[in-house]
């Protein structure tokens, strides 16, 4: 006989547990289901856990903002203990330099502006005394390590750069997860791991549930796709691709971790920080190391990847973003030892989410969130929970999109935005910036 639930979310990364949270907070009895062995175990324990407001559009930028005060209340809205503690939100702010890469940051200051969202923008001399050990050459576009211009000035020096006091990380994606699961199991649902999706059951034009391992039915008439990397997969299980223009697929991605230059205590003094010119990011990391991930820049190849198999080791591109990174900071040491994350990022075709539902009634998605998604899964439990009750209230997304009021910002977004039925939107970074 089938267990029964009014829906089923499938994955358990900071997401899908968010969205677990806000159905149940909605009063809808939940069970979270995913493949690997608990909670924030997938793509969600390599996340560098950024929270910043600066994205390339002002729907992104005003979400981004507001998940910083969700981080910051974040003992009030869980509204539960764990047993493990609670992740911690490192409120250290975020750095942009300003260069021709980025058009010295005109359009996000435009954005900040637009939406009200503090910032400062600093001049060289105060870069330098706030960054200990950076310099500011211009490289001009991000280059090949085995580029014979590769660490030559190509211009002026960089004139500054922007601050975003309300940003910085939390110190440990997959606690914040935890967190969310009991939270979510404080307001009634239930999670299952171990236990993979064979199936998405359909029946009457709608969907009917899923069917675990091969087995074990669940009935729901509400199914929540929040796969990570293998959204695209479920996607297909569910028939729904050929009705999305934005879709996903897994890409490749790696993460190093290095010590901070001798002299500098980047953990207590550092930011995150992010440069156009040489196509890394950058945050502290405890014990005085320094996490860089890439900002994708068009000269290095991206590597689609099949979710169920990819090489995990770390290849040159280790070397090539702790050598970039370098070149803003010289006195870097570049390790013999490599150290950090081999994960994949769910993108979607212009790198900005798809919260929606499909053209299977009852089934929904939550996919092409990673790499720019971690600081605002608070968030999207809560506009999903708010898309799918009305969806099955009757309400018509499609032709009249839902609106979310963020309550910290005050002001309205449309979730048609996040449509799965967009045109690629043009204003993305199509990047990891989002």
């Amino acid at each position: 006989m089938a267990q029964m639930h009014d829906a089923v979310v499938i994955g358990a990364g900071v997401i899908g547990a968010s969205i677990a949270l806000g159905l149940a907070r909605k009063g809808l009895s939940v069970l979270c289901v995913d493949r690997l062995p608990a909670a924030g175990y997938g793509s969600t324990s390599g996340s560098c856990a950024i929270i910043r407001p600066y994205y390339s559009t002002v729907d992104g930028s005003a979400l981004g903002w507001e998940s910083h005060f969700y981080w910051r209340d974040w003992a009030e809205f869980l509204g539960v203990e764990d047993e493990r503690g609670l992740a911690k939100y490192i409120n250290c702010g975020s750095l942009r330099l300003k260069s021709p890469a980025n058009g010295f940051m005109e359009s996000t200051i435009r954005l900040m502006d637009e939406i009200g969202c503090p910032y400062e923008e600093w001049d060289a001399a105060e870069v330098r005394e706030r960054m200990p050990g950076v310099v500011l050459d211009s490289f001009g576009e991000t280059k090949p390590v085995d580029d014979p211009t590769f660490a030559e000035p190509a211009g002026p020096p960089l004139p500054g750069g922007v601050y975003f006091p309300d940003s910085g990380y939390v110190s440990d994606p997959q606690l914040a997860t935890h967190n969310l699961q009991r939270a979510a199991e404080a307001a009634g649902a239930e999670f299952r791991f171990n236990s993979m999706v064979t199936e998405i059951r359909r029946s009457a034009g709608r969907v009917q549930g899923v069917t675990l391992d091969g087995e074990t039915r669940i009935d729901a008439p509400v199914v929540v796709n929040v796969a990570g990397p293998h959204s695209f997969k479920l996607n297909r299980m569910a028939g729904v691709e050929e009705g999305m223009n934005v879709k996903t697929n897994a890409l490749r991605h790696e993460v190093c971790h290095v010590p901070a230059p001798a002299g500098v205590d980047f953990e207590a003094d550092g930011t995150v920080f992010s440069d156009g010119e040489t196509g890394v990011y950058v945050r502290p990391e405890l014990g005085n190391h320094i996490l860089i991930g890439s900002e994708d820049p068009s000269c290095d190849d991206r590597q689609w990847v099949d979710p169920d198999d990819f090489d995990r080791n770390f290849t040159e591109q280790w070397r090539v973003q702790v050598m970039r990174f370098a070149q803003r900071m010289p006195d870097l040491g570049i390790p013999s030892q490599t150290k950090g994350v081999v994960e994949l990022y769910d993108v979607s075709d212009d790198w900005i989410p798809i919260y929606d539902r499909s053209d299977l009634p009852g089934f929904y998605m939550a996919v092409g969130t990673s790499g720019n998604q971690f600081k605002n899964a608070p968030i999207v439990g809560e506009m999903m929970a708010e898309l799918i009750t009305a969806c099955e209230a009757g309400h018509d997304h499609d032709a009249d999109p839902v609106g979310f009021h963020l309550r910290y910002v005050d002001r309205d977004v449309s979730l048609g935005f996040y449509s799965r039925r967009r045109s690629v939107n043009p204003d993305s970074s199509f990047s990891v910036l989002g």
